[in-house]
């Protein structure tokens, strides 16, 4: 059985050509095939409503000679190949999930405003692609919390102990697991607690101790964990619990990790649309390190 590549999505960007670095170790760690694609919104010699038959030869597209000419001749390149399609990106991007175990975008690309943090390419992919997405963000952004850092590699993810994520548990520990890093698992709970009072008003309760919370989210915490520590036996877990906004925690740890893995909100019966869930997108554009968004397991398309 082929392995499906890992995809990394170009357009000439200092931001894709980063996220074209982070594919290509991540191809290379998993020995996967790496695919570089070039969507274009439409043929630079057309006016936008004229789209061609079909699209140019990858050599004849510059951002793929320039992609070419970077990774030609490198040690321990994975077997590459290159593709330009036409279409919107934000559609043509997250289709391409299908035929892939990894999609890898810049935070941005050439298109949009400067001062934009998330480019809407970046966020259709990571809420509609079938495969897990990887956002490269921008050098030097500013995390002014300071998160549990310590030496050496690390993968951070976040669990909601009320509705744990396997997926993306799973995703964390097999890719720690490949860069002999270690995983810490962030699990926030809601203090001070609040009790609903009248229609429009709440109270903050003082009747239940925060200890027990917080140990209750512990226990909870490490039975998630439990099965992946015995998949991955050599990967160093850290538990780590704490009050407050779950995205705070998340974005603090972003600081100096090699990767924040986060889910996508699971479809429901009244909300059958994907969504990306507040935490999920608050992280996307604040944390410092490259976020991965993974799609709950067993989600149909």
């Amino acid at each position: 059985m082929s392995t499906l590549p890992v995809i990394a999505a170009v357009d000439g960007s200092d931001d894709s050509l980063r996220a074209l670095e982070w594919a290509f170790d991540a191809a290379r760690m998993r020995g996967a095939p790496l695919s570089v694609v070039h969507v274009r919104q439409y043929a630079p010699w057309a006016p936008p409503e004229v789209l061609p038959a079909s699209p140019p030869e990858p050599e004849e597209d510059p951002v793929l000679r320039q992609v070419r000419a970077r990774l030609e001749g490198r040690a321990e390149r994975p077997a590459t190949e290159y593709a330009v399609l036409e279409g919107a990106p934000a559609a043509v991007l997250p289709e391409l999930g299908s035929t892939a175990q990894l999609l890898v975008l810049g935070s941005r690309g050439r298109g949009g405003f400067a001062s934009l943090i998330l480019g809407s390419n970046s966020m259709a992919a990571a809420r509609d692609a079938e495969c897990p997405v990887v956002v490269v963000p921008r050098p030097g952004r500013q995390v002014h919390e300071n998160g549990p850092a310590g030496a050496g590699p690390r993968v951070v993810v976040g669990l909601h102990v009320d509705g744990p994520d396997e997926a993306s548990l799973a995703f964390a520990f097999a890719e720690a697991d490949r860069r002999a890093a270690r995983v810490q698992v962030v699990a926030a709970y809601v203090w001070p607690l609040q009790m609903w009072a009248v229609p429009g008003d709440f109270i903050t309760t003082s009747t239940v101790d925060q200890e027990v919370i917080e140990t209750g989210t512990r226990t909870l915490a490490d039975g998630f964990v439990a099965p992946h520590r015995e998949r991955h036996p050599d990967v160093r877990v850290e538990v780590l619990v704490g009050p407050g906004d779950a995205a705070g925690h998340l974005v603090a740890a972003s600081k100096d990790a090699d990767l924040v893995v986060v889910g996508r909100h699971r479809r429901r019966l009244l909300a059958p649309i994907r969504m990306i869930g507040s935490v999920t997108q608050a992280v996307l554009l604040h944390a410092a390190s490259p976020v991965a968004v993974v799609p709950p397991a067993g989600e149909e398309s």
